[in-house]
This record gives C-alpha cells, sequence and structure tokens, in this order.
C-alpha cells in the first residue's frame, strides 16, 4: 500500500540503543584470557565478569554504558573459544550444567547457530535461550517465593534470585537482558525491533556461559540448602481446535508467500532474512521455531502500519528507557496512550482484528506471545496447526501490501482466493461470547437428552404425586407465556438456536421446560449482547442483577434435585419465584433484545 512507500529503513533502533547494542560494546579492544573467565575444570569465574559491571551516581545504581563497554572483551573472548570448539567438546564441557533448565537439549542447537553464518539464526537462538532462561528462574525463584513475577525485569529485581546467585551475578543479567537501559536483548528481538545483522554473535555466546554459569551457582545452593529445584509444567494451548479456519499451508501457498514477501510494502527489506528463515523452519517441521519468527515479524510489519495510519513515525523505533515501547497491547488496543482513537483496527477491518485477539490476546485462547516468550511450551512438541494458521494468516496480509499487479496475479490462484475468502469471513472463537454459544450449544444437548434417562422408580412416583399441583400449574402457565413472548425475537437461522428445536413436552413436566427455557433467554440475550452498552449505570446494574438472580436459582436447582436432598416440592418454589422474575422483568421491556 502506498502509505507505507518511502525512504528505505535502515534500522528500526533508536539511536542510542543501535549504539549500545552494536557499538559499545566494541569500544574497548585489550584481549582478555579466556583462562580467566572459566577454569581449567570448566568452573565459571564469576567475579571475572562481575568486575565488569560498573555503578555510578549516589544511589549505586548500574551504569550500562561503561557495564557494556567493560563486557565487550569478555564476550568476545568467550565467542572465540566456542568457535575452537567442536559441537562434542562443547556437549560435554558445558551440557550437564543445562540441566537446571527446561530444555537442555536446546543448547546445542544454539551452539550450532554461534558458529553458523545465518543471522537469524543468532537472533533465533537469543529468543529461545532469553524465553528458556526466564522459565527457568522462575522455578528458582519458587524455591523461596511463592507466585514468580509474571514480567523478566521484575523477576531478575526479586530478592529471592538474589539469596540464590548473589547481587552481582544478577545485575550481569540486567545489562545483557533485564532493563532497557542496557542491551536488553530480550526485547528488542522478542519485539521485532532488531534486524539479523544488528545482534552481535557473541552476545549469543555469552549468554549461553551466563547459563550454564547460573547451572553451576544453583547446584552449590541446592547442595547446600538440600533443596531439589522443580520445573513447573508446560501450559496446553487453549481451545486451538476452535482457532482452525485456515486449510494446512501447502507448497503452492509457500511459494507464492516467498515471491510476495520480496514486494510487499508490510515487510522491512532489513527484516526479509526472518521471513525466509520462518519459511524454512515449517518446511523443516520446526514449527515453535517459525512461530516464534513470525510473531515478532507480525509486530514489526504491524508498528509500522500503525505508526502510518496514526501519523507518528517515531513509534516505528525502539523506544528510550523513559518511553514505552510500541509492541503488541498498544498496537491492537482500541485507544492510544494519549487517549486518541487507534485508527489501525479501522484500517485492517474487524476480521484481521479478531484473528489477532484470538490468537495473541483472549484469555480463552492459545495466547502464542505470551507462552512461548515466558518460555511456557514445549518447543519440540509445538503444533503444526498453530503454526500453520498463524503463517496463512501472513500470507494474507503481507499480500494486503504488494502491489496491484502482484496481488491480482496471485488473487486469482485457487489456494490464495481460498485463504482471502477464509480470512474476510473470520469471526472470533475466543472472545467470551463465542465461548458462550458453545456452552448454550452443549447445555441444548444436555437438556435434550433428559428425556431419555431411566427414572428411578421413587422419582417417577414422585413425579406422578405433584401432577396437579397447583404451583406446578402457575409455572407452566408463566413459562407459555415467558416462552410466547421471547418466541418473537428469535433469529430464524442463528447459531445460537440451530439445535434448540423447541419446548420438550415429554414426562419430566417442569425442569427439562424451564432450563430450555432459561437456555434460550440467555441465547436471545447474547445475541443483542453489543447492546448492553447503551444502558446507564443504574439500568446496568439492575441487569446483572436479574442475570445474578438467574444465576443462584439454577445453583439452587442443583443443590434440591440431588439424590442426597431430593426436595421436589422446593424446587417448584424455587421454579415459580425465578420464573416470575424473569415475567417481570420481560414485561418491564428491560431485556437486551427489547433495545436492539
Amino acid at each position: 500500500m502506498e502509505m507505507l512507500v518511502g525512504d528505505p529503513i535502515t534500522t528500526c533502533l533508536s539511536p542510542s540503543v543501535y549504539d549500545m547494542i552494536c557499538k559499545l560494546g566494541f569500544e574497548v579492544r585489550g584481549n582478555c584470557d579466556f583462562d580467566n573467565i572459566v577454569t581449567e575444570n570448566g568452573e565459571v569465574c564469576w567475579k571475572t565478569i562481575t568486575d565488569c559491571v560498573s555503578c555510578a551516581g549516589s544511589d549505586q545504581s548500574l551504569d550500562y554504558q561503561a557495564s557494556v563497554r567493560l563486557l565487550g572483551p569478555v564476550c568476545e573472548a568467550v565467542h572465540l573459544h566456542f568457535l575452537s570448539l567442536t559441537k562434542g567438546q562443547f556437549e560435554i564441557q558445558y551440557i550437564p550444567w543445562f540441566q537446571w533448565t527446561s530444555f537442555p537439549e536446546l543448547f546445542p542447537e544454539m551452539f550450532d547457530a554461534v558458529g553458523s553464518l545465518q543471522s537469524p539464526a543468532i537472533s533465533l537462538s537469543l529468543m529461545k535461550l532469553t524465553s528458556c532462561l526466564e522459565r527457568a528462574l522462575g522455578d528458582v525463584f519458587l524455591l523461596i517465593g511463592k507466585e514468580c513475577p509474571f514480567l523478566l525485569r521484575d523477576l531478575l529485581a526479586s530478592e529471592e534470585l538474589v539469596q540464590v546467585f548473589g547481587q552481582s551475578v544478577m545485575n550481569v543479567l540486567k545489562v545483557f537482558i533485564g532493563s532497557p537501559c542496557g542491551l536488553n536483548l530480550r526485547n528488542v528481538l522478542w519485539h521485532g525491533f532488531a534486524s539479523p545483522q544488528e545482534i552481535p554473535p557473541k552476545y549469543c555466546s555469552m549468554m549461553l556461559l551466563l547459563t550454564a554459569g547460573l547451572g553451576q551457582l544453583l547446584k552449590s545452593y541446592l547442595q547446600h540448602t538440600e533443596a531439589t529445584l522443580v520445573h513447573r509444567s508446560f501450559v496446553t494451548l487453549k481451545n486451538l481446535e476452535d482457532l482452525i479456519v485456515f486449510p494446512d499451508v501447502t507448497s503452492e501457498v509457500l511459494w507464492v508467500l516467498e515471491r510476495v514477501m520480496m514486494k510487499s510494502t508490510f515487510i522491512l527489506k532489513i527484516m526479509l532474512p526472518y521471513w525466509k528463515f520462518a519459511l524454512t523452519k515449517f518446511t523443516s517441521h520446526r514449527f515453535a521455531d517459525c512461530t516464534i519468527l513470525l510473531l515478532s515479524q507480525l509486530e514489526a510489519g504491524l508498528r509500522r502500519v500503525f505508526a502510518a495510519v496514526n501519523q507518528c513515525p517515531d513509534r516505528l523505533l525502539t523506544a528510550e528507557s523513559t518511553t514505552l515501547y510500541t509492541t503488541f497491547d498498544e498496537i491492537l488496543a482500541k485507544h492510544m496512550n494519549d487517549g486518541r482513537i487507534n485508527q489501525l483496527p479501522l484500517f485492517l477491518g474487524e476480521p484481521a482484528m479478531e484473528f489477532l485477539w484470538d490468537f495473541l490476546n483472549h484469555q480463552e485462547g492459545p495466547r502464542l506471545r505470551d507462552h512461548l516468550s515466558h518460555g511456557e511450551i514445549d518447543l519440540l512438541e509445538f503444533p503444526r496447526e498453530a503454526a500453520s494458521q498463524l503463517l496463512a494468516f501472513s500470507t494474507v496480509l503481507v499480500l494486503r501490501f504488494a502491489g496491484e499487479e502482484e496481488l491480482s496475479a496471485f488473487k486469482e490462484e485457487a489456494a490464495i482466493k481460498g485463504l482471502f475468502r477464509l480470512a474476510e469471513g473470520y469471526s472470533s472463537r475466543c472472545h467470551p461470547a463465542f465461548q458462550l454459544k458453545k456452552q448454550v450449544l452443549s447445555c441444548g444437548k444436555s437438556i435434550g437428552s433428559w428425556p431419555l434417562l431411566p427414572f428411578p422408580e421413587d422419582l417417577s412416583q414422585e413425579a406422578a404425586r405433584l401432577e396437579g399441583n397447583s404451583e406446578a400449574d402457575a409455572c407452566n402457565s408463566l413459562m407459555t407465556e415467558i416462552l410466547h413472548e421471547l418466541f418473537h425475537h428469535m433469529p430464524e437461522d442463528h447459531l445460537a438456536f440451530r439445535e434448540l428445536d423447541g419446548l420438550p413436552t415429554e414426562n419430566i413436566r417442569l425442569l427439562s421446560p424451564v432450563l430450555y427455557l432459561i437456555l434460550l433467554l440467555i441465547a436471545l440475550e447474547l445475541v443483542s449482547i453489543h447492546v448492553i452498552q447503551r444502558k446507564g449505570t443504574e439500568e446496568h446494574q439492575q441487569y446483572l442483577k436479574f442475570l445474578k438472580s438467574i444465576l443462584q436459582y439454577t445453583e439452587n436447582l442443583v443443590t434440591y434435585t440431588s439424590q442426597e436432598k431430593n426436595k421436589w416440592n422446593e424446587t417448584i418454589g424455587l421454579t415459580h419465584t425465578a420464573l416470575l422474575k424473569i415475567w417481570t422483568f420481560n414485561k418491564r421491556k428491560q431485556m437486551l433484545m427489547h433495545s436492539a
């Protein structure tokens, strides 16, 4: 799209962040002897490393710039040492010290990346290493603390980790990954700010050594305290089956994406190596790697569109330490930090926004970025379906920002035409309203099977005794009247009613019909849920009070009709009271369906 055309962007790092990552660590040229960093028996000499961390000011806060300068030669020595090792030598000397993490098997791959000439592999390794390290540090935190901090910077600042590793060691980690004032390697990569060429490989080597050194310190702590490190279980992605909308990505789709991404303005030229590497990872069945790369690059691309449509080009760059980064949270929000309406949702359209919210934000969704970046997912078991859905969506997005010629040529391909049709018709699968629809349908099926269940003999006799009960007859009359009113508001083909074919008239007499009625009421209110925004504060409170009374009725119903209590007379009284509330509220026209 023309709005993204302009002078070629050579970096997304602000000048100070660029200097911090790409220059400061190369200013001190003095050689550092590796023997002063790691002893002959393989122990990390932490004092050599911690002595490079400087403090300044009356509060003795970290001097990040001076620290990065002094650490530069140390990182270089570590990197050159790793380059001199064979993979076998690396595994013998260092792999035992990675066992404290949840992903020890990933570290040989990271060692391979350090020795490769592929700069995207370095960045990907750092992204995986930092997420793995965060998860492992959280496990260590729980040796002492009770609730692990959600943010890495809070975790690194915790007294619990200081007790285990010492303050000077934690300061080293802050320089590399814990503060926007330092190298901040985790954030600049996971948020898609750094291009592959901007990440010095020596920082990946240094992070490998630091992780091994932490393993050595932890071993000493565990021996001293006789504690046992327990790894938390991995997270299972929520409701992924609901999100499988696009067909599995085929070689034809990959072929189109490979060609169009060279010309799409959605992708910065400096970021192209990441996209190419993501496709390679997908075809190699490394689905977590593919997803990690795509997520960071979707954020980079969407940030560029966000900056353009909201006319704030400065938001494209990494912020200084005093300003928030522009991340997915703000990119996908309805309003910007200054209160203005975010124009990106209007520009992208509701289907695209719903897809992004489903995969990234909704609590009932897989929240891919959160779980991956915090090391909560088993990378080796990451599902192909998740990577395929994200890749298909990315293909549509990249094509939308291609030139008219490319778009018209590729959009006629059968596979691509199908992707566009599905993307343009996408609606949320993880929004609470959709989850409620699923529950309504499930309840409908459950209640529909009720007449088929065998009755215990004593309950059949009880039901017979209740026949002709005046309060039960009143309940039936109320149900008939309420249903007559509700049917006027029923959409003919709405999803929520497809399997609710009407009120059952079999022998249960009361409970099955009244539960059907409540289910129908909730379904009709769900259809009109958007109207809730029009209600004033008092109306809103009254409406919530009404819904809570219905919820209270159903909870009491569970108790009264249990085999232990079996209070059928009381159940009829409860039902009559609930129906009166529904009838009264309905007559006052206070339902959402009345306002729709």
